[in-house]
């Protein structure tokens, strides 16, 4: 959840990993990683004065040392149009993504890593870190990022489609692409079960 318009927020971003069991917190000058239950902080990592930096979004790969950092808030520490793939075990990034335009959103699976972007979703072979494009996807104007993405067995990513209220959704194990007519609205929301069979949508 992109929370930098908020001006009472302290954070620039919030957002649970794959097993809701922890989540990660953007801020103006690093991030920090808080167990679910019991609520308590994980780790954190904030940046010197010298290369002080925000992170507009902190995607974390279960409770592994592997994080996805994208740059935000007012002196962002990297550019928007990147994704920095963070290994905290080293304290560096071992991986740099450039996208054509800013990055809205990321998910991650310990196979893919998917990159949201306004009008287009990038999924890449993630298992090798050779970031292998694996798909390119058109989508409709998707300011908010809206993806999400299975984490189980199989693979099922779920997108806006090219249409207002419609849901694309990908069954990479099957090659399988379908489009669901969810809504006559705008989307709002995506949500997946882990194990990919239950799709959630939302709209305004």
């Amino acid at each position: 959840m992109n929370l930098a318009a908020d001006k009472n927020s302290e954070f620039l971003y919030v957002g649970f990993n794959q097993d809701y069991g922890c989540f990660s917190c953007g801020t103006e000058n690093g991030f920090i990683v808080f167990n679910t239950d019991p609520l308590k902080e994980r780790f954190n990592r904030v940046w010197q004065e010298t290369t002080s930096g925000g992170i507009g979004i902190v995607e974390i790969l279960f409770r592994c040392n592997i994080l996805a950092l994208v740059g935000g808030g007012k002196n962002p520490k990297y550019a928007s149009n990147k994704v920095m793939i963070w290994d905290d075990y080293q304290s560096k990034c071992i991986v740099e993504l450039e996208c054509r335009s800013e990055v809205r959103a990321v998910r991650l699976r310990r196979d893919r890593i998917v990159v949201v972007m306004e009008d287009q979703v990038y999924v890449y072979n993630f298992a090798d870190l050779q970031m292998q494009v694996l798909r390119q996807i058109k989508t409709i104007s998707n300011p908010k990022g809206i993806c999400a993405l299975s984490s189980g067995a199989n693979i099922v990513l779920a997108c806006p489609s090219t249409e207002m209220g419609h849901v694309h959704l990908e069954l990479f194990d099957s090659s399988k692409v379908l489009e669901i007519h969810a809504h006559n609205g705008p989307l709002s929301q995506i949500c997946l079960s882990m194990d990919g069979k239950l799709l959630a949508t939302a709209s305004v």
